[in-house]
């Protein structure tokens, strides 16, 4: 935690200051895993350009990074005495750098920096503050801290990105000038406290939304809080009721596997809605009532939407009449009710690693998940088991993601080693597991044999 005297220094009001290093990097493999990162960044000995997008020889994963509004990140290296007095073990990594910043400085900081804030940058440049850094799990990997990114936001101490408004050149040692100040209550740190630490404050939500100098990732999220505040209060109906949908497609995946898409007879967008990782209850004319995971809803405009949902459906060996019923009598045009849609399982967003183990028909708890982490440069691997190879769903959809994924085929006489997989998991791993009863004893087991955490 940051001491009493270091928080009375942050808060003193500031106007100038001295641009200590410039860093860039390119993209490299961070270590342990397979994913790319601009964090490493090197000091820059003489001059170095700056544009609409950023320092001249730095890159960036633009999944999450870079752009206009993340053209330049600063830190305070102030800081970072504070940090190695908390982990002292971490000590050696928490130096200028440390934490991926372009610009370093020893005033500046989250506590005395506003939102909309124009700085000029030596005889050339003008930068405006836009956001608040938002850390992810490469902070984690990077010092070897398990949640650690979120300690970071909690004490406000995560960095701030600035946009370009002028072009130049800068050099280590230029003085960093307060030119404006627009929202001069608007700080850093008080943006991070409704962003992350009281979320629930509605009238703090709107003021926010309309800070226009805010960055867009930030604005967003506000407006978004706003907007499903506002729907709240419309008191629409009871979302445990159930709601006619029609089956309006239906196709064999497997010989015992089909894919049902329904869409609500009448359509409420309900972005609120998190789909991936989500299931939802059927009830059926028969008068049995059954749950399974969503693969896949919404549209390519609304991709969160519950009024179009899609299931795969195994045909059970003993069914009792849930999976015979779906399999052998519901058709494109019939009408089946659907429950309140739940999100069981979310990506652990501060993990280094995705670990799934998987089987049969399980696939259909995490394939939307699968393909969500794949499009934003996650490191993940699947590891499924299957009857045999003509006992895969959706492979369209698992097709690209084949580099991810280790396949076990039982028909040739493959099997999964559990106990190995969960005992080979890379640092800072997440575990995720859907399968037959044996399966999830068996990693059950693995899981407790090996002391991970339940949190994993």
């Amino acid at each position: 935690m940051t001491s009493r005297s270091s928080l009375k220094e942050l808060t003193r009001a500031f106007e100038a200051d001295t641009l200590l290093e410039i860093r860039v990097s390119g993209m490299k493999k961070m270590s342990g895993l397979n994913t790319m990162s601009g964090i490493d960044k090197k000091i820059c000995a003489g001059p170095v350009k700056i544009s609409r997008l950023g320092l001249e020889g730095d890159e960036h994963d633009l999944t999450f990074h870079g752009g206009p509004d993340k053209a330049v990140l600063g830190y305070c290296s102030s800081h970072y005495p504070d940090w190695q007095s908390s982990y002292p073990d971490r000590s050696d990594r928490f130096v200028p750098g440390g934490f991926g910043e372009n610009f370093v400085t020893t005033h500046m900081n989250e506590r005395n920096v506003c939102v909309g804030d124009v700085m000029s940058v030596g005889p050339q440049v003008r930068l405006q503050v836009s956001l608040p850094r938002q850390p992810c799990f490469k902070l984690n990997h990077r010092f070897s801290l398990k949640n650690f990114a979120p300690v970071t936001y909690q004490t406000s101490r995560t960095g701030w990105y600035y946009r370009v408004l002028q072009e130049g050149t800068v050099s280590a040692g230029d003085e960093i000038r307060l030119v404006s100040r627009k929202w001069p209550q608007w700080t850093v740190e008080r943006v991070q406290e409704y962003l992350h630490r009281d979320k629930d404050n509605l009238e703090m939500n709107r003021q926010l939304a309309e800070v226009t100098d805010l960055g867009e990732e930030s604005r967003a999220q506000f407006r978004k809080r706003v907007a499903a505040a506002a729907r709240r209060s419309k008191k629409v109906a009871d979302k445990d009721a159930w709601k006619d949908f029609k089956i309006t497609s239906r196709k064999t995946e497997t010989q015992r596997i089909i894919s049902l898409v329904l869409e609500a007879v009448t359509p409420q967008h309900d972005s609120e809605t998190k789909l991936i990782g989500a299931h939802a209850r059927i009830k059926l004319p028969n008068g049995l009532v059954r749950s399974y995971s969503v693969v896949a809803g919404g549209d390519k405009d609304d991709p969160n939407s519950s009024y179009k949902l899609e299931f795969g459906i195994a045909l059970e060996d003993n069914s009792r009449g849930g999976s015979s019923y779906l399999h052998e009598s519901a058709k494109v045009g019939d009408v089946l009710q659907v429950g309140r849609v739940t999100t069981g399982v979310a990506a652990a967003s501060f993990a280094s690693h995705h670990c799934f183990i998987v089987g049969g028909i399980g696939l259909t708890a995490f394939l939307a998940m699968m393909q969500k982490i794949q499009a934003i440069n996650w490191s993940y691997t699947l590891h499924y088991a299957v009857r045999s190879a003509d006992d895969i769903p959706f492979r369209d959809r698992l097709e690209p993601l084949r580099q991810n994924v280790i396949l076990y085929d039982k028909a040739q006489g493959q099997r999964m080693d559990i106990q190995g997989i969960v005992k080979g998991l890379t640092w800072n791993s997440q575990l995720y597991v859907c399968g037959p009863d044996r399966m999830m004893t068996a990693v059950r087991d693995a899981v407790d044999a090996c002391g991970i955490p339940p949190s994993e």
